[in-house]
């Protein structure tokens, strides 16, 4: 059905089975040069199934107005493999989103450390580059922290690189992360708002944490350049990037609920860059 109101192409296929699993890009249909370029990603771990379903859903309801004012990319399942198995990583045990800049820096102990580049990584950055963008505005990439994480994906990850897996505690909400070099504090704190009306936000724990990381301000933590940790939310030179995480095992969520809350998300980021850069029709700035 989206064919009937965007540009829908395959930008390539995993290897694995081509046929089963082809890789799409969802365009807005009045792509042209003088508007800002905002790309929204979605599955990137596949498991996490709002990201998918809300990618599609503000594909469904809300994208097309806000082709006034951008170019919209959306890639709603970048690892499909993983949307169908319900896993983290890819069928090569590689974590999708830690492989978009296999050369970034590796530090011992990190969480947070860059991987090899994957058949979903490099597919999505050759779709880039072959657009040639020379700066995009925004991009936000839509995720989930789920129980499986810490049950099931943090041992298998310790176990696989041979080290202990430290218990840690799932957060019963929503929250966003940021990149602690470009914070974009007021544009976090708009999404953040809004998402509050859909679903609650996760509070920090004992020791003004969420999932190890400093709160920095409610409901949004701050990491180190995306880019250099081989994130999808570093895979662009955005002014505005950021990484949603839902919490759907939430007995206070429903999965309605997920998916709305990262529709909202969205919305609200682009009605802040809307306000904010002064965008008029067609996307020329004031």
């Amino acid at each position: 059905a989206l064919h009937e109101r965007f540009e829908v192409e395959q930008y390539g296929a995993l290897s694995l089975d081509a046929q089963r699993y082809p890789l799409f890009a969802v365009k807005s249909r009045d792509w042209v040069d003088g508007k800002p370029h905002v790309l929204v990603t979605g599955g990137v771990h596949g498991y996490e199934k709002s990201g998918v379903q809300g990618a599609l859903l503000f594909l469904h309801s809300k994208a097309e107005a806000y082709s006034e004012h951008f170019n919209i990319l959306v890639l709603p399942c970048v690892s499909p493999w993983g949307y169908e198995t319900i896993q983290r990583w890819n069928a090569q045990a590689i974590d999708p989103n830690r492989s978009f800049n296999p050369d970034g820096e590796v530090v011992a102990g990190r969480s947070f450390n860059p991987e090899p580049a994957t058949e979903e990584s490099r597919a999505v950055i050759d779709l880039l580059d072959s657009l040639g963008v020379e700066r995009w505005l925004c991009h936000v990439d839509l995720h989930e922290t789920t129980d499986t994480d810490e049950t099931e994906f943090r041992p298998a990850k310790a176990a696989r690189d041979g080290v202990d897996s430290a218990p840690d505690v799932i957060p019963d909400g929503f929250y966003l992360v940021s990149d602690s070099t470009e914070p974009q504090a007021e544009w976090h704190r708009a999404m953040i708002d809004a998402v509050s009306e859909v679903t609650h936000i996760a509070p920090a724990d004992a020791d003004g944490l969420i999932i190890g990381e400093q709160v920095v301000q409610p409901g949004v933590i701050a990491i180190p350049s995306p880019r250099t940790l081989g994130l999808c939310a570093g895979v662009t030179n955005s002014k505005y990037a950021t990484t949603t995480e839902v919490y759907p095992d939430s007995p206070k969520a429903t999965e309605e609920q997920c998916n709305d809350a990262q529709v909202a998300c969205i919305t609200a980021a682009l009605d802040h860059i809307i306000e904010v850069e002064q965008l008029q029709h067609g996307g020329a700035e004031l």
